[in-house]
């Protein structure tokens, strides 16, 4: 057995599309448009072309209320090489970390649809370091 992907529920595909390839640096692997069902989907990997896990955007042409938290999903992970680097590019693009890597290891943001995306720094922690050490938490992740 091995481990495929994990969907996600989005209302608005732009939004996600910025979010999780623009903000957190995933890249689309491919793409089917279901005219009959009316509903797109979209797989995001960290590589094209691979084997490798990935996350599945379903949007629903004719979704217009947002998911409850039942409907789309908990949060998904991703280990990256720098988390205050990968934090940064987040704030830089208009989102809100809703929780800080105050001990230089995790951090959680939420996408458009409100999807926690949980960052977690690569190795060992990095060195506890401001801003992020004295940032306090926002909302829910």
């Amino acid at each position: 057995m091995r481990y495929l992907h994990t969907m996600i529920r989005v209302r608005d595909l732009s939004a996600a599309l910025r979010f999780f390839c623009d903000g957190l640096g995933l890249r689309e692997v491919r793409r089917r448009d279901h005219e009959q069902g009316r509903f797109t989907l979209v797989f995001l990997g960290t590589e094209t072309g691979t084997d490798s896990p990935q996350i599945e955007l379903t949007h629903n042409w004719d979704q217009t209320e947002p998911y409850s938290g039942g409907r789309n999903f908990g949060h998904v992970a991703y280990e990256v090489d720098d988390v205050y680097a990968a934090c940064q590019r987040m704030i830089d693009l208009g989102y809100v970390i809703s929780r800080p890597p105050r001990d230089g290891r995790m951090a959680f943001v939420r996408s458009p649809d409100l999807i926690s995306v949980e960052l977690l720094q690569r190795g060992e922690a990095r060195v506890p370091t401001e801003p992020w050490t004295s940032m306090a938490n926002v909302g829910e992740w």
